[in-house]
Order: C-alpha cells, then structure tokens, then sequence
C-alpha cells in the first residue's frame, strides 16, 4: 500500500498514489470526512463515514453518496489527465455521472472503488462500486470526465485577433 502524505506534504496528483492520505481544507472532501486509501488511475478508493452525512430519516444521503462516487472517480481522472497532458498541464472535469442506489445504510464506513473501463486521450469512463463495512453493495455508478489541457497566457488570442 502507499505511504499516506503527511500534513506538511503538497499532494502530487501526477504520481500514483499521490492523493493518498492528503488534505483538503474548506473543501466538500473535508466537510464529508473522505479519505483517500489508493490512488491510481485504474483503482482509486476513497472512505467516507455514514456519520455526519446522513439524510434526515437516518440513512446515508443520496447526494453524499454520488460526492463519493464521483469523488473517487474524478481522482481517477486527475491522474491520467496529467500523464495524457503533463504534471502542470492536465486536468479533468466531469461531465456525465449516474448513480444506482440499491441498498441503504445507517452507520459505520463507506468505500468508493473506482475501475477504470475507459483511459482514453481527451476523456475517461470510471465505474465505481460503493460498499458498506459488511460488503453489501450499496451503491453503483458510472462517471464520465473530460481531459483538458490548461491554457498558458500566450494560447489566448488578445483582442479577438
């Protein structure tokens, strides 16, 4: 398994396992509790306590499970985003997601496993599988992104020219 990034160290999205253990302050991630387990663009899984992300009857939140699904599956995406265009030119940004939620869950862990089915030059296909601390599957989906490549300065025409 990968070593997880202390606090003090810049996450590498460029490298496999880059997001492994790293933070996000202020962001979805964060507010949600996900933690990053394997990073890859083939596997990546992310946890996510049932705690603290429920719907008001109790059980784990449709829209917290999608964050999840597509949480995992974007981070898939960033890391092959970057070896399609480069470490400081690659990202990626979704643009499809759909998620089937089969079984529902009141407590303990989720674990997002997104499989990659398509890596392709200007996008990728993701299928994730979320599963409770028990192994049931509770939900399944499929994500879509986009990889683009950053502009610099000097790609932008000036004045419509």
């Amino acid at each position: 398994m990968e070593q997880k990034n202390t606090l003090n160290t810049q996450p590498d999205p460029s490298r496999e396992g880059g997001f492994v253990g790293a933070h996000w302050p202020g962001s979805l991630m964060e507010r949600m509790s996900m933690e990053v387990l394997e990073h890859s663009a083939l596997c990546t899984i992310i946890t996510m306590p049932v705690e603290g992300n429920r719907q008001s009857a109790g059980i784990l939140h449709g829209g917290g499970t999608a964050a999840l699904v597509e949480s995992a599956a974007s981070f898939a995406a960033q890391i092959h985003a970057r070896a399609v265009y480069g470490a400081d030119q690659g990202y990626a940004v979704g643009i499809e997601i759909s998620v089937s939620h089969l079984r529902v869950t009141t407590h303990g862990m989720v674990t997002a496993t997104a499989r990659a089915v398509h890596l392709g030059k200007s996008q990728t296909v993701h299928i994730v599988d979320v599963h409770d601390d028990t192994g049931h599957l509770i939900a399944t989906g499929r994500v879509t992104n986009r990889l683009l490549e950053r502009r610099t300065h000097a790609d932008k025409k000036i004045g419509g020219q």
